[in-house]
């Protein structure tokens, strides 16, 4: 199991992990509880330890920053998982700020004209070889492009993939161990934790699809007032390479200076709830690394801050089950609907389907009721969290990996709030937001979206259906299906097929009529007139469609 690699690999760790007085810890685990003995016979246990005065949520956090920037990110996914870890050390946790030691300016500097296969000064007319920040992946330099234009050019570390693959090696080994031995194991799914941590930080070396990610992510947010996504330079941008637009703003995490801008630090908290909800909800694609040192604020205006992303590394995406789920979960908290809940976690396949909805509401309503009425200050959502995951374990609800990284968002998203404004109702803020989200989903606007959507494709595929049951008839007729048809059967299949083809026109020609319908109502909503001084025409067209549709839609028997 263990190559010479990983045997090397895995001395170094222990002995980080002594070196932070993590043995105690280690011996304590039920594994190796039975020899837990073996630690007064350490000679390095003999003399009081000036690490264990740390709490041990603190000396976790050390050893992981420590062992490099694959724990330190895994510590930081970890730290969302309240499920799998102590709240103490959770909280530790999620103080890692994956800040380390700059690699040299030349090396950079090296690095990028091998991506490019010519020198920095053709691309370049300045390169400052003093990074602007440095991260565990890659760091920044700024520049300037031959045609002026001031930029950030992001380079990955040197041999930055190898580590990482030598490190994951491991996580996959410590994750087979755990789903073997340790009995929440199977529960709390540690393959399928280690498969998705190696997912997002593989993806993370491939600066390529980081940009893909701007590019897509400011053109959802294209003249939006509430978020600024810089520009990709794509001619410039390589695997190892990412240049984009130099962005000047103030850090999100520098209060004071916010304050002393006059920026309104209200409106600014409840726009980044805004902004989280509308890439979750209307998106479905969400920037899932939204910690502060990714987060700047525009402050030109201060009465209409706005704010500036950047690092779009790690982005989350919701299949639209999920989004339906979640949507409906949280409107169903927001309105106290506990039954509700309970009943979305067994539709959704998060509980199993034996489950008793009663004893499952009455759990989530002991943990969920006493939150409301009650300020963001007030509230450790953190803690709840928690609370409704060791909950949730009373009844083997499964961990959803694929909303890992939404949880994590959500938990920026609320540190966040609590420092622009302690007094920020987090349920109160995102409640209109979804209600609104779930009214267009159900609506008539979105019946008709729909049905533009699909008229493409129902146009292209009725004319082929007479064929199609022609070329069935056929090979049945000949002996290649099996299956004998009488008289009668045959007479009601061709009654079926004229039918089928009166519903097909009727049925493109109504929603041809409500189309046209719906332009001429989005013309006149454009020019200011009301629904009700809409032209008759329009509502015409729309009744005589919904007609046709209705005529055409299929019965039974």
């Amino acid at each position: 199991m263990f190559g010479p690699a990983q045997l090397l690999r895995l001395l170094h760790i222990n002995r980080v992990l002594v070196r932070h007085g993590l043995d105690d810890i280690v011996l304590a685990t039920h594994l190796f509880r039975p020899i837990g003995f073996v630690r007064h016979l350490l000679p390095w246990n003999w003399a009081p330890r000036q690490e264990l005065r740390l709490s041990r949520g603190e000396r976790i956090r050390l050893a992981l920053e420590d062992l490099g920037p694959i724990f330190v990110k895994f510590g930081q996914m970890l730290s969302t998982r309240r499920d799998l870890l102590p709240d103490d050390i959770a909280l530790e946790l999620a103080k890692l700020q994956d800040q380390v030691p700059p690699f040299p300016g030349e090396q950079a500097r090296a690095i990028v004209e091998k991506a490019y296969g010519q020198p920095l000064a053709v691309v370049f007319a300045e390169f400052d070889s003093q990074p602007l920040a440095s991260a565990s992946i890659a760091q920044v330099h700024a520049a300037r492009l031959r045609s002026g234009r001031e930029v950030v050019v992001k380079v990955l570390r040197p041999a930055i993939e190898k580590i990482i693959r030598r490190d994951v090696e491991l996580l996959y080994i410590v994750a087979s161990l755990a789903q073997r031995y340790w009995k929440e194991g199977r529960r709390l799914r540690p393959l399928e934790v280690v498969a998705e941590y190696e997912k997002t930080i593989l993806d993370e070396l491939d600066l390529v699809r980081e940009a893909a990610n701007a590019s897509h992510l400011r053109r959802n947010f294209q003249n939006s007032p509430i978020l600024y996504v810089p520009e990709v330079f794509w001619p410039e941008t390589r695997r190892e390479v990412l240049v984009m637009e130099r962005i000047y703003g103030i850090p999100v995490g520098e209060i004071a200076e916010l304050r002393r801008r006059g920026v309104d630090l209200k409106k600014l908290s409840a726009r980044g709830v805004e902004v989280f909800f509308t890439q979750v909800f209307r998106d479905s694609f969400f920037h899932a690394d939204m910690h502060p040192g990714n987060i700047f604020v525009n402050a030109d205006d201060p009465a209409d801050p706005r704010y500036i992303a950047v690092d779009f590394g790690i982005i989350g995406t919701l299949s639209p089950t999920d989004q339906h789920y979640l949507a409906e979960n949280f409107l169903a908290f927001f309105h106290r609907d506990y039954r509700r809940v309970a009943e979305l976690h067994i539709e959704s396949g998060w509980v199993p389907a034996a489950t008793r909805v009663d004893e499952f509401e009455s759990a989530i309503r002991t943990v969920s009721e006493p939150i409301f009425d009650r300020p963001l200050k007030d509230i450790s959502f953190g803690g709840f969290l928690l609370t409704l995951f060791q909950t949730a374990r009373r009844f083997n609800m499964e961990v959803q990996p694929q909303l890992v990284l939404l949880q994590k968002t959500l938990l920026n998203i609320e540190g966040l709030g609590r420092q622009l404004d302690p007094e920020l109702d987090l349920w109160q803020t995102a409640k209109p937001f979804l209600e609104n989200w779930m009214r267009d989903r159900v609506g008539p606007l979105s019946f008709i979206h729909r049905v533009k959507y699909q008229l493409p494709r129902w146009a292209d595929q009725t004319p082929d259906l007479p064929n199609l049951i022609h070329g069935l008839l056929r090979r049945a007729s000949d002996g290649e299906i099996t299956v004998r048809l009488h008289r009668q059967e045959m007479e009601q299949l061709r009654r079926e097929l004229r039918r089928a083809n009166r519903r097909g026109f009727h049925a493109r020609a109504g929603a041809a009529l409500v189309v046209s319908a719906a332009v001429i109502l989005g013309f006149d909503a454009q020019n200011s007139v009301s629904l009700w001084q809409a032209p008759l025409a329009s509502w015409l067209l729309g009744g005589i469609g919904i007609g046709l549709l209705l005529g055409a839609w299929p019965t039974e028997g």
